[in-house]
């Protein structure tokens, strides 16, 4: 499969079907779907990496930890991150790390505003030979 996302239209928002052969490429790959919306990463490298560990109840609310802090780090300490590596992924902790560059020098970059990564509708699915899950993002 090398879809890693699609884009779908939800009221307001910005909703996501995101896809990975692993938990952890979705994870990785939710994560990307998010930074593509919020900025153009084609070609995009950087020297920033940020480690994250992450615990919470439920796989789910782990995705939506994982997001909302990536996007904290992106609104208080103006890193664009493009590439993502889970390290270690069980039902309640996320381990991995997020590469990364200033948006200073990368203003033009940005494209779309997200709030946050909302719980609407949010199931992680397993399906034959991969897991999909479709995000809403408040925008």
């Amino acid at each position: 499969m090398e879809k890693r996302y699609e884009q779908f239209s939800h009221t307001a928002d910005i909703g996501v079907r995101v896809f990975g052969k692993t938990l952890k490429e979705l994870f990785e790959n939710a994560a990307f779907a998010m930074f593509d919306i919020l900025a153009d990463l084609d070609g995009i490298t950087g020297e920033i990496t940020q480690d994250f560990e992450l615990t919470a109840s439920t796989r789910e609310e782990l995705l939506i930890s994982w997001l909302d802090e990536l996007l904290y780090n992106f609104y208080t300490k103006n890193i664009i991150f493009y590439k993502f590596e889970v390290m270690e992924l069980s039902e309640d902790v996320i381990r991995a790390k997020a590469f990364g560059r200033s948006v200073s020098e990368n203003r033009n970059r940005l494209k779309t505003e997200i709030k946050a990564a909302t719980y609407y509708n949010l199931k992680i699915i397993k399906k034959d030979d991969y897991y999909e899950v479709d995000i809403i993002f408040d925008v």
